[in-house]
């Protein structure tokens, strides 16, 4: 039985097609939970972190809703979606009503639930705020190495790194990531540019490149913004 008398605050509900990972261009229906335990500095959804917004629905409700856009793939995603007990029930529900789950991460959580595609993105030492309020407690709860390798022995993954390659500074500790971690397969390696502007997203990608040739990692852009912009909805 599949308790439905739960909560979650949601900041927005939209369909769109995937902008990033492995399944990128896929018609999905985003479910953005309101709600994080970090602080990236370049945040691109502040209003699901830094200033989280949005109702507090019950997760029927919220299901329902996906439903009702009729489309196959369901991404729970935030702010982080995993901080919260009744993801597990959106999730659940979800499932039987024959979706297809991605769940966004940034992988310092784990949970056993319903999920297609554990698209975990571990944030990196450039994603840390000056802000004297967050710069302590993002440094020392960003990265959790036991979590992840739980997620990736449990689930079909992706590790999504957003990167700024003009900095230097991202791929040393990628690498380091990666070797501590058991198993990771290199094809699920992701590099993604980091920025909120198509021209910024392109000049990135092009350095990334290489980088990813040289490793056999993968690229991804991130579509929304070639699209749409960085504009919520999308």
């Amino acid at each position: 039985m599949v308790a439905t008398d739960q909560r979650l605050r949601i900041s927005e509900i939209f369909a769109s097609v995937q902008g990033e990972g492995s399944w990128v261009g896929i018609p999905s229906t985003f479910v953005r939970t309101s709600g994080c335990n970090l602080r990236c500095v370049w945040c691109d959804t502040p209003y699901a972190s830094w200033r989280p917004e949005g109702p507090v629905m019950p997760v029927q409700e919220i299901a329902s809703k996906v439903a009702h856009y009729r489309i196959d793939h369901v991404v729970l995603t935030g702010g982080e979606p995993m901080l919260f007990d009744p993801i597990e029930t959106l999730a659940d529900l979800c499932k039987r009503n024959g979706h297809t789950i991605t769940i966004e991460t940034a992988g310092t959580i784990y949970r056993d639930l319903p999920c297609d595609l554990m698209s975990i993105s571990p944030k990196l030492g450039s994603s840390t705020p000056d802000d004297p309020a967050w710069h302590d407690r993002h440094e020392s709860t960003r990265m959790n190495p036991e979590v992840l390798q739980r997620l990736i022995d449990r689930y079909n993954y992706q590790l999504k790194f957003v990167v700024n390659p003009e900095s230097g500074e991202d791929l040393t500790e990628i690498e380091g990531l990666v070797r501590e971690l058991r198993n990771v397969e290199p094809s699920r390696v992701l590099l993604m540019p980091e920025g909120t502007d198509a021209e910024t997203l392109h000049r990135r990608a092009r350095l990334l490149v290489p980088l990813c040739m040289e490793r056999n990692w993968r690229l991804t852009q991130r579509l929304h913004i070639d699209l749409f912009g960085n504009t919520k909805g999308t």
